[in-house]
């Protein structure tokens, strides 16, 4: 569906030129000349653009920005040749995206244009969870979002760092129908010996410096969803005491001995292959399938097609919102976008994004990507990369856990592919699972 357009102006010959660069630009325009004739436009679909003229027959333009029987529009531009100080303090203080003086130079009226049309596209394509994407993994993931959402179930969400986890979990919770808050806590960020505290709570007296009572994230979570980013990161100790309380819909805090029941939803996530968690000792099984009634993986962007486009335009969309500009991508900048795999997803490419658009003082926005890893390894699931700097035991871990990935947790076949045999795939297993639970 092509970007929209209407213009409301007495000026014939305006009119008539503005609708025919419009069209040129690939809109589809409408023509009002009076505030009469705009209501007639009232059946349209949300336009991209509404472009009002100040002195009707009829009335001011500024009176339809409040007016139900216009249709809704995403930016609402005043072009006028009669200006003055008052209407300009109006517009400022009104939902106006621009105030322009009449003659319209093509330039000012192009980059209005292409900044109606970035944000149509990225409109179309921005699902109700706020997530924008068209390939067909993006739509399964909306699709089981539908599906699990009001459900009981707990939902483990996999994938990459920055592919937008807890963006799943806010829409797992917001499409629930629970009256809870959402509470989000990073398992990683935290200092082992903290977690229980912060998770569960504590009573007063229960360790130096717990000088009140304090109820941690599951009770504040009460009535709603818990969303547990890097959950591969818990200590084991803590991970069994976690399966006790979503097994039990209850916890005690730390030091106490009441045990308080609890009605929380949980949603898990981890950045690391789950199965390749297991084998090393860093998931525990049970908590595992505890965690994982429903799962949901999500895409890196370098798999994800022509979303590096759309996801760039919305964010570029987004900064000229926020920052009153019209600033626009340069010549090439998409074959940039699609060229680079974006090893840091989403979050890499919105920072990409960022960066260019405060450093350009021209208009023009010059995507250069930060990241210089190798690409074409990483985008083969079969590949692993090793970054200058990994210890051996980082690099060993990586090598074992892929192979046995590959190969469905198949030792015998992983220890063939290594070169060596199934007892070492044992032996390694058994002391990284050592490693990590800090023996």
């Amino acid at each position: 569906m092509p970007a929209s357009l209407l213009i409301v102006d007495d000026d014939l010959d305006f009119t008539a030129s503005a609708a025919d660069f419009a069209r040129t630009r690939g809109f589809q325009p409408y023509v009002a000349h009076s505030l009469e004739q705009s209501r007639q436009f009232g059946h349209l679909p949300p336009l991209d653009l509404l472009l009002l003229d100040l002195e009707l027959p009829d009335g001011n333009g500024m009176d339809l920005l409040d007016d139900p029987a216009v249709p809704e529009h995403d930016h609402a531009v005043i072009v006028t040749g009669q200006p003055s100080v008052e209407s300009a303090i109006q517009a400022v203080s009104r939902p106006v995206y621009d105030y322009l003086l009449k003659p319209l130079c093509a330039q000012q009226f192009d980059a209005l244009l292409m900044q109606a049309a970035a944000h149509a596209r990225t409109r179309g394509t921005t699902s109700r969870y706020g997530m924008v994407g068209e390939c067909e993994a993006m739509r399964r993931v909306m699709a089981d979002i539908e599906h699990v959402a009001p459900s009981d179930a707990s939902v483990l969400v996999g994938g990459e760092s920055g592919t937008g986890k807890e963006l799943v979990a806010r829409a797992i919770h917001e499409r629930s129908g629970r009256r809870g808050p959402f509470v989000a806590v990073n398992a990683g960020a935290i200092a082992p010996d903290l977690l229980a505290s912060h998770l569960f709570g504590h009573e007063r007296g229960s360790f130096t410096g717990a000088n009140n009572r304090h109820a941690g994230y599951f009770e504040q979570a009460h009535g709603g969803t818990l969303f547990l980013d890097e959950i591969t990161e818990m200590p084991p100790a803590l991970q069994v005491y976690l399966l006790r309380v979503l097994e039990s819909g209850s916890l005690t805090r730390v030091g106490g001995s009441e045990s308080l029941p609890i009605d929380v939803r949980v949603v898990a996530a981890t950045n690391r292959d789950p199965h390749a968690a297991l084998n090393v000792g860093a998931l525990r099984e049970d908590l595992y399938y505890r965690l994982a009634d429903f799962t949901l993986m999500l895409p890196p962007l370098r798999e994800r097609g022509d979303d590096a486009l759309l996801l760039a335009r919305h964010f570029l969309a987004g900064f000229n919102a926020r920052h009153a500009a019209q600033k626009r991508f340069a010549e090439g900048t998409e074959r940039t976008l699609l060229r680079h795999g974006w090893p840091g997803n989403v979050r890499e490419l919105r920072s990409a994004v960022q960066r260019a658009f405060l450093c350009s003082d021209d208009g023009v926005v010059r995507v250069r990507p930060l990241s210089r890893r190798a690409q074409a390894s990483q985008a083969d699931p079969d590949a692993v990369v090793f970054n200058v700097g990994m210890s051996y035991a980082q690099i060993e871990r990586d090598m074992l856990n892929r192979t046995l990935a590959h190969f469905d947790n198949d030792r015998t076949r992983t220890a063939q592919a290594l070169g060596v045999s199934v007892r070492t795939i044992h032996n390694q297993l058994a002391r990284l699972r050592g490693r990590d639970s800090g023996s």
